[in-house]
């Protein structure tokens, strides 16, 4: 009998220590973790400069609270705010913490522009956490089944379809844009290469904010620090979460201009949220991703991935498409294909598998012959479907 409640359906495995792309379960069998964490320990588990960065850090101090000046926390900061080309940074505990700031501060912005019952558009198909604002601004009806009322005035327009955000032009109480660059939880859809961009006129041209949800596509996961990038654009509000503590719990929510002054004291906080210790885990995630190259590791891996996946699985009648951007890759097919997590599992490999998709977060640090055995075994499970 197990006390915990019944919110989660784990597989039956226990793992009991962490090497790199591997992990290893109570039994002592070794399994290649092709999803870090879904997406968090990008840099691998048990990462020496990560573990001496904790133990340096648990053996100083490891929580003080906001209400005292916290260095680590001013310098991941500044740190970030550099690397995005923004001007201010909120730290809690998860990405659902920073898409919350997120959410109000497009609310703080309606209000000082006197739209009293303001709107977000969302996109269909699209996740931004579980929390009751998040799950509401989530585009998914699954996860919302069950909780309503939902947290109002969340419109939600197909995804990748400028017109349907140009549709609520005239709508004045419209006062955010809140998307994400890639939506990772519904299979890695990959957006045309300007509709971002497009997206960003249409918020500049009405005084809405742009909120990019990084949680996923962030902290180098795409071959770029953050997936924007690569439509060189700079939205108002960027959330971040997953591979920034590479496994420490710790959200930001960067803003820029006028949306970065919109929290002041009192307006929004977080206990745990930017303590010592994260912070100085963060810091060291973001130097070693920059000092390793890893970016470039991440887009020599997904190339390599991505065309042998094509090649091996082009006769395969039950592949629809491949999907991929960075290190995020899915693998749809023509059936529900839920028994491959099991399979997989079998087999010494974890993956995920979201709809009539298989979807493969390896860790940014992957080389060439983990991937060809993740490969094998992912070409071999697809073959026998």
């Amino acid at each position: 009998m197990s006390y915990l409640m019944s919110n989660y359906a784990p597989l039956a495995v226990t793992f009991v220590k962490g090497n790199g792309c591997y992990l290893t379960d109570d039994k002592g069998a070794t399994y290649l973790d092709a999803l870090c964490g879904v997406g968090v320990t990008g840099l691998g588990h048990s990462h020496p400069k990560i573990s001496k960065a904790i133990q340096s850090q648990a053996q100083q101090l490891l929580h003080t609270s906001n209400w005292y000046r916290i260095q680590h926390q001013e310098t991941l900061a500044e740190t970030l705010c550099k690397l995005a080309n923004m001007d201010g940074a909120f730290f809690g505990n998860s990405g659902a913490e920073a898409n919350e700031a997120a959410i109000k501060i497009a609310r703080l912005h309606a209000h000082a522009n006197q739209i009293n019952e303001p709107i977000i558009l969302t996109a269909k198909q699209s996740f931004h956490g579980r929390t009751m604002a998040t799950l509401s601004a989530t585009g998914n009806p699954k996860v919302q089944a069950g909780f309503a009322p939902l947290v109002s005035e969340f419109i939600h327009v197909n995804f990748n379809d400028i017109k349907a955000i140009q549709e609520h032009e005239n709508n004045a109480r419209i006062t955010a844009v809140m998307l994400e660059p890639i939506q990772g939880e519904s299979g890695v859809i990959v957006p045309d290469a300007n509709y971002l961009n497009q997206v960003q006129k249409i918020c500049q041209k009405n005084n809405w904010l742009l909120i990019l949800d990084e949680v996923q596509t962030g902290i180098g996961r795409t071959g770029k620090m953050f997936a924007h990038q690569y439509n060189q654009i700079t939205p108002d509000v960027l959330t971040l979460a997953k591979g920034l503590g590479n496994g420490v719990p710790i959200g930001a929510c960067l803003a820029k201009g006028k949306a970065a002054k919109l929290l002041t004291p009192g307006t929004h906080g977080s206990t745990f949220g930017g303590n010592p210790l994260v912070c100085r885990v963060a810091l060291e995630v973001l130097d070693i991703i920059q000092k390793d190259d890893i970016l470039n590791n991440v887009t020599l891996m997904s190339d390599y991935i991505v065309s042998s996946f094509t090649d091996k699985l082009k006769t395969v009648d039950s592949v629809l498409e491949i999907r991929s951007k960075g290190l995020m890759i899915a693998i749809e097919l023509t059936k529900e294909c839920l028994q491959l997590l099991q399979q997989a599992l079998d087999k010494k490999l974890l993956i995920n598998i979201t709809g009539q998709s298989i979807r493969l977060l390896p860790p940014l640090i992957i080389n060439k012959e983990q991937a060809d055995e993740m490969i094998d075994i992912i070409c071999e499970l697809v073959s026998e479907l």
